[in-house]
């Protein structure tokens, strides 16, 4: 530029903003937090919500023992979009959170404690040991209320609820007595999942399965008697002959299967002592085999016979070291036969056993035996597994088979022979010496066929980490088949009728195949066990009568006056006063001998407390809901066994239905390889950390960029790529900021007076504005932000901001520019809604920097309405044609930048052939220069000469590059004939016009 040449910059009308191009998340986060406490803001969202439809997510409670986790953070963040965005779209969304603190884990924690200090938690008065736990349980929630606050989660933080609350502890009483009254409770004795560890049963979304090494062993059963079935089915009609012929065959038979092995196999030797019956498949094909040869270390003997099912000899033998030429087959064994036979106990008659197993074993047919391993035989202890025990019981014969050979420890009785006092696991978890002291009592006693070790998926308690036992113990039941005393009978009379209608007429399930899991599970599963062997809970309130049965009639105490004294006392005092001296006959009362009646001190399971939290928050709090049922529940898929199953059971026994109408879930979160993280691998994410490095609202963006139905990764590479992302979106925000200085109602241009290209980004907002919405409420929060991103970056930053950046900047006060401004405006309102669920510290940044006020805030905005007439698609198609051939020129241009031709694109005026009579149309409608960002462009019908630029993804368009003609307008930059001519120097006729 000549040294007489104006410097216009002054003169143009640059974007002005003091929005900062680097966030400084990690340090500003904490002030807009402090912020939002000071103007109370869920406050007014509340006084704000009064007149609103109201929409309720209910917090499904994490548990109050440590700092949180990735899954934390992630389930945390998309429950807050789901409420965030449903306020901003015109309701009352409440969000309550809450927290589950009675139970095992924190139970466990206080006994470690005591450990370390040499203390017995059995000699700690209960109450004072209850009340460490609350105590503990306290800070455990303050500490994890800050931990959620700092990601930016907003709901009632002043008072959440906790289970442990007084009036909590009664309600979840209250819903046990309605068990109680109903006639759904019942104890009963049956094996359940028992924590030799913990001592306590557990519940199955209490247990995760891990690989563990287990014994195996092949033990032989003799066969001790045969009562001959030949002669049994021999015919009246037969003659003397053919019934002789029966009984010679029988007498072989007896014969030849006296003294003949039956093998079962078991990778849990401990339960042997406890065997007290063999079963077979009826359908399976089994043979009667004999050894013939024996090597050295082999516990097999020349001459012994083994009944196996066919399928599996030859893999039996081979694990007894002998190979096929050492043993053949001598017959078939029919089910007849089977069923004839008497068994015998490996260890019967064994000196020292007391007669423990001299008593002849059952052998029947049973149709949960497989072929697939073993030896085609279940040996049963019915005392120690669900199938064996629910076999006996259809037969009615449990007093026969039920033992009580393992105690709370997992220890053998210790007047049991030879095994008294021996421990399945040790306290630490590890492996006890029970089953290498049955393993050596087999082989001394000749009871063993074969023995090894195998690894397999095995249950395992989530909290101590060690191996679990199914044992028979008495334990109270809630009967999910009986019919429900309670009149609510819409969806069935049972819970488990209730459930599976529930979930096929009032739940919808977002992913879909939560739907089949939940289903499955409840159809399937057993009645709930309900009590737990500890301290730290809510206890089951309730008496039973001294010296009675559990079958017998009133075993069970049912007074609804006894009640109401129970619930008066937890309300005032919580459940402590269970255990205070005195209780059994403070809540009797005069009206029951209290030496007639035994309390019960059991604790109900956690999930109880959890699935009756529907009753103490959303029926009984003034922020629930009317009816006692949440729009929603969102939770991880083990949720499916968890907290959504236990909640739908539990009111389903009480409200007679599901306590939700919508189910959410979101899967597991892995490392950036896919791998399951651990402390051990060094591959967790902790929020905290990237809290620190990058700020809140990045961890939030990564929930919302991933497919939360599935598993999601995370890790450092993934999170600079959110960043990434991060910054894109923040530089359209800033952009919007500094177009819109000094923006006001007297620029504003009425949407029919735009030009076409500003109505063609009203449409698209149109669009989005709806596929934004149905996101927001389908839960789809992935769906919802790369729509909003690609249109920021695609739609905007790389054509309407690139196209109108030089009317926003060089154009006088024009009506192009005041539409350009008028549509900002209406971008800055949507964008910063749309994303506000999302980012809630940037965009309250963004509204901030825009509309400052002390009681300001992006987040008591709604998402604003978008008129139906912005809707426009024959323009929508135009400007589709436009955008092709447009693109196909800045094509062509780059071509010639890369090869230093030009500089920049405005040094351009390429000639552009259309063969499509349409889009040549539409391209004349428009300053097609502008759009493409050169100074002039010719547009004509004739063919493309061959050295023309061609794409083909825009097929008849082809560009000829040609240089513009003129000279560069210092104002603008175009290059362009008139430059020159007029009354500013070096200017074209727009800029002239402007400075004027």
């Amino acid at each position: 530029m000549c040294a007489e040449t104006p410097d216009y910059k002054d003169t143009l009308n640059l974007p002005k903003t003091d929005f900062p191009m680097r966030a400084g998340l990690p340090k500003r986060e904490p002030e807009w937090l402090e912020r939002w406490e000071n103007i109370g803001i869920y406050d007014r969202l509340r006084e704000k919500g009064a007149e609103r439809p109201p929409f309720t997510l209910h917090d499904g409670p994490p548990y109050a023992n440590g700092h949180l986790h990735i899954g934390h953070a992630l389930n945390k963040t998309i429950k807050d979009m789901i409420v965030r965005s449903h306020q901003m779209m015109g309701h009352e969304a409440r969000y309550v959170p809450g927290w589950d603190c009675h139970g095992l884990p924190i139970e466990w924690k206080i006994e470690e404690q005591y450990r370390a200090k040499g203390k017995n938690k059995d000699e700690v008065p209960v109450i004072d040991f209850r009340q460490e736990c609350r105590k503990f349980a306290e800070g455990w929630v303050d500490i994890q209320r800050d931990e959620f606050k700092r990601l930016g989660i907003t709901g009632n933080w002043a008072d959440p609820y906790l289970t442990m609350n007084y009036h909590a502890e009664r309600v979840i009483a209250e819903e046990f007595m309605k068990f109680l009254t109903t006639g759904t409770l019942y104890q009963g004795s049956k094996p359940v999942m028992w924590s030799p560890v913990e001592k306590t049963a557990l519940a199955e979304a209490e247990v995760e399965y891990h690989d563990k090494e287990s014994f195996t062993i092949w033990v032989k059963f003799k066969v001790s008697a045969y009562d001959a079935p030949e002669v049994d089915r021999a015919s009246e009609e037969e003659s003397d002959d053919e019934r002789q012929a029966a009984v010679s065959a029988a007498q072989a038979a007896h014969d030849t299967f006296l003294g003949a092995y039956v093998v079962i196999w078991t990778t849990t030797p401990w339960t042997i002592p406890s065997n007290k019956a063999v079963v077979f498949g009826e359908e399976f094909q089994y043979g009667l085999y004999e050894v013939t040869d024996t090597p050295e270390e082999c516990w097999a003997a020349k001459g012994e016979r083994y009944i196996l099912a066919d399928k599996l000899a030859a893999q039996t033998f081979a694990r007894a070291r002998l190979d096929e030429s050492q043993w053949t087959r001598v017959s078939d064994v029919t089910p007849h036969q089977l069923a004839a036979m008497t068994l015998a106990h490996p260890l019967a008659g064994a000196e020292g056993g007391e007669g423990e197993w001299d008593d002849p074993r059952d052998f029947r047919a049973a149709p949960f035996v497989t072929d697939e391993e073993g030896t085609g035989f279940v040996h049963c202890a019915p005392s120690h597994g669900m199938e064996e025990f629910e076999l006996y019981r259809d037969l009615g014969m449990l007093k026969q088979v039920i033992t009580y050979n393992v105690m709370e420890d997992g220890s053998f009785r210790e007047d049991l022979p030879f095994f008294g006092g021996k421990m399945i696991l040790k306290p630490n978890g590890k492996e006890g010496n029970a089953n290498k002291a049955v393993i050596d009592k087999l082989t001394e006693v000749g009871g063993l066929l074969a023995r090894g070790k195998i690894k397999h998926s095995y249950p395992h308690s989530w909290r101590s980490k060690a191996p679990v036992i199914f044992r028979n113990t008495p334990q109270w039941f809630a009967a999910i088949d009986r019919a429900v005393g309670d009149g609510q009978d819409a969806y069935g009379t049972t819970i488990r009728e209730r459930s599976l209608r529930s979930i096929d007429e009032l739940v919808k399930f977002t992913p879909q195949s939560g739907r089949n899991r939940l289903y499955s599970m409840i159809e399937s599963r057993p009645d709930w066990v309900l009590s737990r062997q500890r301290a730290w809970g809510v206890p089951l309130t309730c008496f039973v009568k001294k010296g009675a049965l559990p079958t017998d009639e009133g075993f069970l105490l049912r007074d609804p006056a006894v009640n109401a004294r129970i619930c008066e006392a937890f309300e005032a005092e919580g459940a402590d006063c269970w255990y205070a001296e005195g209780a059994k006959e403070r809540f009797l009362g005069s009206d029951y001998a209290a030496d007639e009646w035994e309390q019960v001190f059991d604790v109900l399971d956690v999930w109880f407390d959890s699935g009756s939290t529907h009753a103490f928050v959303l029926r009984d709090r003034e922020d629930g809901t009317e009816d006692g049922i949440a729009d929603v529940y969102m939770e991880g898929t083990d949720q499916h066994r968890g907290w959504f199953h236990s909640s739908m059971l539990q009111a389903c026994g009480t409200i007679g239905r599901a306590p939700y109408r919508n189910v959410v879930t979101h899967g597991f979160t892995l490392d950036e390889k896919g791998n399951k993280m651990s402390k051990s691998l060094g591959n967790t994410i902790v929020p905290e950390e990237v809290v620190k490095q990058y700020g809140a609202d990045i961890l939030r963006l990564w929930v919302a960029q991933t497919d939360y139905t599935a598993d999601q990764r995370i890790g450092p590479e993934i999170l600079k790529g959110v960043a990434d992302s991060y910054r894109r979106l923040r530089n359209t925000m800033r952009f919007m900021l500094g177009a819109l200085g000094h923006f006001s109602e007297a620029d504003r241009v009425a949407a029919d007076d735009m030009p076409e290209l500003e109505r063609w980004v009203l449409h698209r907002l149109a669009e989005l504005d709806a596929k934004v919405q149905e996101g927001y409420r389908s839960y789809d929060f992935q769906s919802v932000f790369q729509s909003v991103f690609t249109f920021c970056t695609v739609d905007l930053s790389a054509f309407y901001f690139d196209i109108r950046k030089d009317a926003l900047y060089c154009d006088g006060d024009t009506e192009r520019r005041r539409a350009a401004r008028t549509v900002m405006d209406i971008l800055f309102h949507r964008l910063t809604s749309w994303l506000a669920p999302i980012l809630v510290f940037t965009m309250e940044d963004v509204w901030l920097d825009r509309f400052p006020g002390e009681q300001s805030s992006i987040h008591l905005q709604d998402f604003p309405e978008t008129p139906a007439s912005w809707r426009d698609e024959a323009l929508a198609e135009k400007w589709a044609k436009v955008r092709a051939a447009r693109r196909a020129v800045t094509a062509a241009l780059e071509i010639q930048r890369t090869d230093k031709v030009i500089g920049a694109s405005l040094e351009a005026a390429p000639i552009v052939h259309v063969e499509d009579a349409e889009m040549l149309a539409a391209l004349k409608t428009v300053t097609f220069e502008d759009l493409c960002i050169t100074s002039g462009i010719r547009l004509t019908a004739d063919p493309a000469p061959q050295e023309a630029f061609r794409m083909t993804e825009v097929p008849g368009v082809g560009v000829v590059f040609e240089k513009a003609d003129g000279e560069k307008c210092q104002r603008c930059w175009k290059i362009l004939p008139d430059v020159g001519t007029h009354t500013h120097a070096a200017t074209c006729a727009r800029c002239d016009a402007a400075l004027d």
